[in-house]
């Protein structure tokens, strides 16, 4: 069993990588392997609705999208962080989430997920509750905590302050490990995933 973090802030080893680090080191205790992989500083292009993930299975733009799509089957979790940006997530990071989640084609389904936001003071619901919506339409369980997963602080050792924030990193850990051996021990009772109805669409002007 094995996590995926993303770590979506520009700085590598800032406060939203101080929050991920709280929970793989709960994970890891826990037996479940992880990876935090930093998006960088370089500007991410946005989806352009060109179609061409559809024909190809794969984005037009060839960059660390496609990377993690050819690695997702790998994955039995998600968990994306980012910090607070005018009560929002990081733009690099939500054109990253949008190529990710729409090229991917419906391999999210079954994952858990579960969103880590990092402020200084405010905005850290809404933003909380933007990343979970990629979740949310994915058939992704999301996973909760004891309180939203939230840490405060502007720099990495005034979040080591915030023992709240901490000890809700820690839960979030405790139970996404939780789930993801209650589903692999359903798999060897023979309990597998969903077959799901083809997808209706429905247009509200026709």
């Amino acid at each position: 069993m094995k996590v995926l973090m993303i770590n979506g802030s520009p700085h590598e080893k800032g406060c939203t990588y101080t929050a991920l680090c709280e929970i793989k080191k709960t994970l890891e205790k826990e037996g479940i392997e992880s990876e935090i992989l930093y998006l960088g500083m370089n500007a991410i292009n946005d989806c352009i609705a060109c179609g061409y993930c559809k024909k190809n299975g794969k984005c037009v733009f060839d960059d660390l999208v496609n990377k993690v799509n050819s690695e997702i089957d790998e994955f039995d979790g998600l968990i994306i962080g980012s910090p607070v940006y005018y009560a929002g997530a990081r733009g690099a990071l939500i054109a990253f989430l949008d190529r990710l989640f729409y090229s991917s084609r419906g391999r999210m389904a079954g994952k858990l997920g579960a969103a880590v936001v990092s402020c200084r003071r405010g905005g850290a619901s809404a933003t909380f509750d933007r990343l979970n919506k990629y979740f949310t339409i994915s058939n992704m369980p999301v996973v909760s905590s004891q309180y939203w997963n939230q840490v405060h602080g502007n720099s990495p050792s005034e979040v080591l302050q915030d023992e709240e924030g901490l000890q809700t990193m820690r839960t979030l850990a405790q139970n996404m490990a939780w789930l993801l051996k209650c589903i692999d021990e359903g798999k060897k009772q023979g309990i597998n995933k969903p077959q799901y109805q083809p997808k209706i669409n429905t247009n509200f002007i026709r």
